[in-house]
């Protein structure tokens, strides 16, 4: 089956895009969701005026990313955690805290999008980064100290 991308798809293409997938997978998970319309002669002529849209919308899209980026950037986070003597925390400091701390000072952030390999154990500096667009990757300062 192919169908035309209305908006980027991880791992499938750009938006504007005419790609080819499976049958069930356009029929039950892209189309329904409105992410992409079937490739017929129809939609392949309207196809011009959506790209124009979608540049447009693309554009708008990079440009707060890109000041959402900014001002990532020069954040810098503090989370009080509560450590044992070694510095070694109970419990952990996950993608869920940081977007917590994150939308405390304004930020706000999808926790799905911070690049957090596995989660924070140990008392110390980290730096993260986090995914706002496909290819704008801030990277944050974040500081685990322990509770008082």
């Amino acid at each position: 089956m192919k169908v035309i991308l209305r908006e980027d798809v991880e791992k499938l293409g750009k938006a504007g895009e005419v790609v080819k997938v499976a049958d069930g997978y356009g029929r039950n998970y892209l189309v329904p969701r409105q992410l992409a319309v079937l490739a017929n002669v129809r939609n392949m002529k309207s196809l011009e005026h959506e790209r124009r849209v979608i540049e447009t919308r693309a554009k708008k899209t990079r440009k707060t990313a890109e000041a959402t980026a900014e001002r990532l950037a020069a954040v810098s986070l503090a989370l009080a955690a509560k450590a044992g003597e070694e510095g070694k925390l109970f419990g952990a400091v996950t993608s869920r805290d940081v977007a917590l701390a994150l939308e405390k000072e304004g930020i706000v952030v999808d926790r799905k999008s911070i690049l957090l390999p596995e989660p924070i154990k140990q008392v110390g500096d980290y730096k993260l980064k986090i995914r706002v667009a496909g290819d704008i990757v801030p990277e944050i300062s974040v500081r685990v100290v322990p509770e008082a």
